[in-house]
């Protein structure tokens, strides 16, 4: 079945989540603040080690770090004419706003943007989707599910219950790319997936400085860089092929 990885992780996710919640209502609130410091470094080291992997790889062709900030920028302008930053914190507000309980705080909005942008960016989502909808082999997304189980333990009992609502995130997002792997009947340029998990890198970087508090980058907004980094790397073929 070409969605059963998407559903393996969703329900990674939505364990995880509960065991969050289960530990982290007992935590005091410096302790899930330096927890939430924690999720902040691992966010910037993860978005380094897929940013970086673009650079050393001896496989890409000359000029593929520049193709990644071409994305990265034109993404950013279309993301900010398509105001996508404030369209996905309305979304998340909104949630927010239906399920905080009287006067306490709620973090429902963060834990949403939060684990909804590190569960579906990188490698592994792009691969194990890609790879469940053409042969149905899940073991990428299985992979991929005990990671995100793990970590949506550690997203909830820091940010709390918004962490269920990233479900959502992955099953659009994996069961999309899958879905679509299953209807085309093919892969993509391996060149492309290293240039979106590089862009994604990037926005994970910037991710992990909103959470440490360091800048609220605006990172909804370089979303576009994930789609446009493979065509640009299709468009940058095909100039070298005329160029000759």
């Amino acid at each position: 079945m070409f969605l059963a990885g998407t559903l393996l992780n969703a329900l990674a996710v939505v364990v995880g989540t509960t065991i969050g919640l289960l530990f982290g209502s007992r935590m005091p609130e410096r302790m899930q603040r330096t927890v939430t410091d924690g999720l902040g470094i691992f966010t910037i080291a993860i978005g380094l080690a897929l940013a970086l992997r673009l650079l050393f790889d001896s496989s890409a062709p000359a000029g593929t770090d520049l193709v990644v900030l071409a994305a990265l920028l034109v993404g950013a302008v279309i993301g900010e004419l398509l105001r996508l930053s404030e369209r996905l914190d309305a979304l998340g507000d909104w949630f927010q706003h239906r399920l905080a309980r009287g006067d306490r705080p709620s973090r429902v909005s963060e834990a949403f943007v939060t684990a909804s942008l590190v569960f579906c960016v990188g490698p592994l989502t792009i691969l194990g989707s890609i790879e469940n909808g053409l042969t149905g082999d899940i073991q990428l997304l299985a992979v991929k599910s005990m990671l995100d189980g793990f970590a949506s333990i550690a997203f909830a009992a820091a940010l709390g219950a918004g962490v269920y609502l990233s479900v959502l995130t992955v099953l659009v997002v994996q069961g999309g790319l899958a879905t679509l792997a299953w209807l085309l009947g093919s892969g993509l340029d391996p060149v492309a997936i290293d240039a979106a998990s590089a862009a994604g890198g990037l926005i994970l970087i910037g991710m992990g400085l909103r959470l440490l508090e360091i800048k609220r980058v605006r990172v909804a907004s370089f979303l576009p860089a994930l789609l446009l980094a493979p065509i640009f790397v299709w468009l940058a073929a095909l100039i070298r092929t005329a160029l000759g």
